[in-house]
């Protein structure tokens, strides 16, 4: 007759055969398998505040949210702007989760897609620290030691754009997105397309051979005149043409991108990896250009393995802070299908100080081309909490 052995009996055999094959597989009895203190409570969320700043002269804004641990640690993300009713209800979702939980963070915040981005950033900065290391670390990276870099170039004329490309030059950048000349009708015609070529020409002649440009649409044209510009501008090898027309009929860019030598990027407004798959499973896109600041890491992690399994390369987008900055480097240093990140350069010295100043290392340092990773631990960035009371438009508690 078998003997019964009580609950507790069996909750103590369970340990000691668990300690035993941990101590066999060399694993610390203190640690879980993640890495982490078994005490994940530690790493739960306690609280989160935010700060939506703008530059003085650019006036270009974004939100800073930063979240803090019951241990104390403390994690900064970034992402567009967010209200306040949309920051409340994240919070309110968020608060009480182990930061270690990003998928399941991702789940309770589907209702709060933008301030999800930035707390997915956050998080991983949280974990980076508490593993003592940098995000890349975590995510699988580093796929490469240093990022292809662009940024965009001003101007209302083929003049004024060159003496941008040459103070962004200066700055050590290599690539440029070319705003499209003003559009005055709804179809341009022949000499609107002269004149697209005539400006890339322009600044190719004044820049030398050593950039490379990627013409950008920001869907304000027909598919008419995208075609045309896309055809005309073959032998220009520009490295895309960047949203060339709203985004209304998937078999539009699925014309334009089949019909054309130059490639098509689009997706730096898609929040949802379903719409990268469609765009893909088409043949629609030749690069996707997702934002950080819509999406965080994961998200763009997730369809950059969808456009990895297509021969599709990924090109970020980010328009906002520094922070932002770090958590893109991160992100390009973890995918192997990365191609060149898009980062902003604000040219007025007002903007470059405030910049300077939200973060004590500096992570927008460009040389000949490409930025190098962050390798301190989390996002490896020590951000200034006085700079962001300091230009904070609003903040959230």
């Amino acid at each position: 007759m078998k003997k019964k052995v009580s609950q507790s009996s069996e909750v103590s055999l369970t340990s000691d055969v668990e300690h035993l094959r941990r101590s066999r597989l060399g694993f610390d009895s203190s640690l879980s398998v993640s890495g982490l203190p078994d005490q994940e409570s530690d790493l739960s969320i306690t609280e989160v505040k935010a700060w939506t700043l703008r530059e003085p002269i650019s006036k270009q804004a974004y939100t800073v949210v930063k979240i803090q641990t019951r241990s104390g640690i403390v994690g900064f993300g970034e992402c567009a702007p967010i209200s306040r009713e949309e920051f409340s209800g994240a919070k309110k979702a968020i608060t009480g989760l182990p930061a270690t939980s990003a998928e399941t963070a991702a789940s309770v915040l589907t209702g709060f897609p933008t301030a999800r981005a930035a707390l997915n950033i956050a998080m991983l900065d949280v974990v980076g620290k508490a593993t003592k290391a940098p995000v890349f670390q975590l995510l699988g990276g580093p796929t490469r030691f240093k990022a292809r870099v662009i940024t965009g170039i001003t101007g209302d004329s083929d003049a004024s754009l060159i003496n941008s490309m040459n103070r962004v030059l200066k700055a050590g950048f290599k690539a440029f997105m070319v705003p499209l000349p003003l559009i005055t009708n709804r179809n341009q015609g022949q000499a609107y397309v002269l004149a697209t070529k005539k400006r890339l020409e322009s600044l190719r002649a004044a820049g030398g051979e050593n950039i490379d440009f990627v013409l950008d649409g920001g869907n304000k044209l027909t598919p008419g005149d995208a075609q045309m510009i896309s055809n005309a501008i073959e032998t220009f090898h520009v490295l895309w043409f960047d949203e060339p027309c709203p985004p209304v009929n998937i078999g539009t860019f699925k014309k334009i991108s089949g019909e054309n030598v130059t490639p098509i990027g689009i997706g730096r407004h898609i929040i949802e990896t379903g719409e990268i798959q469609n765009l893909i499973r088409e043949d629609a896109v030749d690069i996707i250009r997702p934002d950080i600041g819509l999406n965080g890491i994961s998200q763009i992690r997730k369809m950059a393995v969808i456009a990895e399994t297509n021969y599709i390369a990924v090109g970020p987008t980010h328009n906002g802070g520094p922070i932002g900055t770090a958590a893109a480097l991160h992100l390009a240093a973890s995918i192997p299908n990365f191609f060149i990140q898009q980062i902003p350069f604000p040219e007025a010295e007002e903007d470059q100080r405030m910049r300077s100043d939200l973060t004590l290392s500096q992570v927008e340092i460009i040389k000949d081309g490409f930025a190098e990773l962050p390798i301190d631990l989390g996002l490896g960035i020590a951000v200034n909490e006085k700079s962001l009371e300091k230009y904070k438009e609003a903040s959230f508690l």
